[in-house]
């Protein structure tokens, strides 16, 4: 079985905000549909199979900062779960708006999600799957991160960031159907 976590801030002030990409990812990988509530896990969570391999999606209703809770729910119920089976859908400032890249045990240099997950897993070594947010020019580079990653994407940013979950989705099954393994 294979896990997917995409990261991002629940509730409506959030939604379209750059910090969201990873729900974002998740919504247009799974389509239209009902997601299940685990109150005790704080999070989310839909089925799927690609090509035959059953993929459990999640995402943390819990703040950015604390993703690592809902992941570590997850692993304690799949006592098995191996890293290679594990993928964290995140925005990256690192990465330019519109390019992702997919690393095993690479996240940006700073991440509040990514750190409480590797807190509670223990380990880093988990496929990332890093999607670009970075658009900031001239006097928009004086925006600190943390603040940008919670406005919402601009309407020309929204159709970029559109066009590059379709790609990061398209990798992600692609990877899911040809992993060794199960």
């Amino acid at each position: 079985m294979k896990f997917i976590v995409g990261l991002g801030n629940p509730g409506k002030k959030y939604e379209g905000t750059r910090h969201n990409v990873g729900f974002m990812v998740l919504d247009r990988l799974i389509g239209t549909g009902e997601w299940r509530e685990s109150k005790k896990g704080k999070l989310v969570y839909r089925w799927a199979r690609f090509d035959g391999k059953e993929v459990e999606l999640v995402k943390p209703l819990t703040f950015m900062n604390k993703s690592g809770e809902a992941v570590a729910y997850v692993k304690r119920k799949h006592p098995d779960m191996d890293f290679n089976d594990l993928y964290v859908v995140h925005d990256d400032l690192d990465i330019v708006l519109s390019k992702f890249k997919l690393q095993k045990g690479r996240g940006p240099r700073e991440h509040n999600g990514l750190q409480s997950i590797y807190e509670r897993l223990g380990g880093r070594d988990f496929w990332h799957v890093r999607v670009g947010i970075e658009n900031r020019s001239g006097e928009d580079k004086k925006i600190p991160g943390e603040a940008y990653v919670l406005q919402k994407f601009t309407d020309v940013e929204k159709e970029t960031i559109e066009k590059a979950a379709g790609r990061v989705v398209i990798r992600l099954k692609e990877e899911i159907v040809h992993s060794h393994g199960d």
